[in-house]
């Protein structure tokens, strides 16, 4: 980047960096970088490519994929055109619903465990083990989701103290 590129697009370039690296496209994490950051916390999609030099496809493509993930919402502006982007609330605790894929990969597990017809097969090892580690996030996310939401909220209240 050269040097006269903002901290917060520099920010957003990290954040759209790591989404790639995780198989989702750049311009997707870059938006949701810059949502997290930019103020007014919603952003027009004109403002987002403004902000990010992007082009109107490019945005209006990335930001249908956040907001299919749960991580931003669209929302109406009055007086104002065009679509407005936001992080939706409890964006990255409610992303892509945690435990309802643990259960799908579980009951995936079970399937192939069902297919195969001997549980204790040597070749149902990897199955079993895949099988036990979604299980085991199936049953303890949500106390683990919990729990963070009330430290939170413990912290927020002791900061306004």
């Amino acid at each position: 980047m050269d040097g006269d590129v903002s901290g917060e697009r520099q920010f957003a370039e990290e954040v759209g960096r790591v989404f790639e690296q995780m198989g989702v496209p750049r311009m997707t994490g870059r938006i949701l970088g810059w949502l997290l950051i930019c103020d007014p916390p919603r952003q027009s999609s004109a403002a987002l490519g403004t902000a990010l030099g992007a082009s109107k496809g490019a945005i209006s493509t990335a930001t249908r994929l956040l907001e299919l993930y749960g991580l931003v919402k669209r929302v109406g502006v009055p007086g104002a055109r065009g679509d407005f982007f936001e992080i939706a609330p409890d964006a990255f605790s409610r992303a892509h619903d945690q435990v309802g894929k643990a259960r799908l990969f579980r009951e995936l597990m079970e399937k192939g465990l069902a297919v195969l017809g001997d549980e204790e097969s040597p070749r149902a090892e990897r199955l079993r083990e895949t099988r036990a580690l979604y299980a085991f996030m199936e049953r303890e996310l949500p106390g683990l989701f919990e729990r963070f939401r009330a430290e939170y909220a413990a912290e927020q209240a002791a900061s306004r103290e």
